[in-house]
């Protein structure tokens, strides 16, 4: 189908903060188990390492299907391919694997949609969240790291976690420079996204 370019509709921040993300299909997948409470993701980028301790409590479906895509190395080779200084770092875009298609970067998804879970857990710094576009059922790859404490997204977001490590990794990528449409000059990769037993990770 073909992609398109969708951002966020948040009032009077959507100009400044507005968060692309860009799924192709209506379609939702198959529901998901529950997720294991003791497993970690370890995002391995080209600037370090950070590590994401779930909120099973708050969004187990959006929690499974990070870890889903993760296992199957859906986002090893992609990057952040948008960063707002003091707001977010964005990744989970397929496209972003091609550096040729920069144009489209933040239009790509799974294939499908997920269900917004919103809580209670706040956009604070390191606070993991999904991107989505008009609709609040329409998060699918796409998730940013707050790199500010965006508290005007809350209960419109789905946050699903917080880094537990790699906050240096975290301003390293979210102070970088950056070019129109918030693209980092220097590629910010994520090398893979692995989902492990928090108790392997020291």
């Amino acid at each position: 189908m073909k992609a398109i370019n969708l951002f966020c509709a948040l009032g009077v921040f959507a100009a400044a903060f507005a968060i692309q993300a860009g799924e192709t299909s209506t379609n939702t997948p198959t529901a998901p188990a529950m997720s294991t409470p003791n497993e970690v993701a370890v995002i391995k980028t080209t600037e370090g390492d950070m590590v994401v301790e779930f909120w099973t409590d708050a969004a187990p479906k959006t929690i499974e299907n990070f870890k889903t895509l993760a296992k199957k190395g859906f986002y090893d080779g992609t990057c952040f391919h948008r960063v707002i200084k003091g707001f977010m770092i964005q990744g989970g875009d397929p496209l972003t694997k091609d550096p040729a298609k920069e144009a489209a970067w933040g239009t790509g998804g799974p294939g499908y949609q997920i269900k917004a879970e919103f809580n209670d857990h706040s956009h604070q710094r390191g606070v993991i969240s999904m991107a989505r576009s008009n609709d609040p059922d329409s998060a699918g790859s796409q998730f940013f790291i707050c790199h500010g404490a965006p508290t005007f997204l809350d209960h419109q977001y789905t946050t699903f976690g917080k880094l537990i490590k790699g906050d240096d990794v975290l301003e390293k990528i979210g102070t970088t420079p950056t070019h129109p449409q918030d693209r980092p000059d220097k590629r910010m990769g994520i090398i893979s996204i692995s989902i492990v037993p928090r108790d392997s990770v020291k």
